[in-house]
């Protein structure tokens, strides 16, 4: 039996359970909030693991589950092989939020991704500590950043509300996920219009080791994915 992960709470899980419904599968879990048993009546062979969107794509790598749902840039950010370990079946078409650069709103001299290299590379020479950006995708930053030749800033982990670690003096600017800009703007933070990071959405993931097999092109069929 095929294993589908999908998140399991919140606005991903409803549009997740909706996205399958729309093609004939029903997703369901029973009991509480609080309680993971789940079931799929419409596709044979195909049983339902609730997870969190973050868990997914190392259950995907390690083959635990077979299929998943979760957004892009969270297979990119903890799959550092990503592409070895699976494979984009199709995005579902919701769930799109970017991952972003964003200064304080009063940087007025920092307008694009050159003037945040000068201002990072200014910075270090003058409190001796390079810049700090906060953020929870270490991996895509770095990677974003040395494309672009940004070299004088570390990255410090934000586990809480990332967009209040400026405010808070614990970092002096940050990378993180942004449906509308609304929340950056709220605490006084802009977007560098050149410094997208990437742009996410919940799509449906297969692990690479089952493309061919029997099993998933039946559900890839049933799903109208082929």
């Amino acid at each position: 039996m095929l294993k589908l992960g999908v998140p399991s709470k919140g606005r991903l899980m409803d549009q997740t359970f909706g996205w399958f419904a729309e093609r004939g599968v029903r997703l369901s879990r029973s009991g509480s909030d609080r309680e993971y048993a789940a079931s799929v009546d419409g596709i044979d062979g195909l049983g339902l693991v609730m997870l969190s969107a973050g868990e997914i794509p190392r259950e995907l790598a390690a083959g635990r589950i077979q299929l998943g749902v979760t957004g892009t840039d969270l297979v990119r950010e903890k799959l550092a092989g990503w592409r070895s370990d699976v494979v984009e079946l199709a995005p579902l078409g919701f769930g799109e939020a970017d991952l972003v650069l964003a200064v304080p709103a009063c940087w007025r001299d920092c307008e694009d991704l050159d003037d945040f290299a000068a201002i990072a590379r200014d910075f270090r020479q003058a409190h001796g500590f390079r810049l700090r950006i906060a953020t929870k995708y270490h991996r895509l930053v770095r990677a974003f950043l040395s494309d672009h030749e940004v070299a004088d800033y570390q990255l410090v982990d934000s586990q809480g509300a990332t967009e209040g670690t400026v405010a808070n003096l614990t970092a002096e600017a940050i990378a993180d996920i942004t449906s509308s800009g609304e929340t950056l703007r709220a605490n006084h933070l802009k977007i560098l219009p050149d410094a997208l990071i990437h742009a996410s959405q919940a799509t449906l993931f297969a692990a690479r080791s089952q493309i061919g097999t029997a099993p998933l092109h039946a559900v890839m069929s049933r799903l109208r994915l082929t």
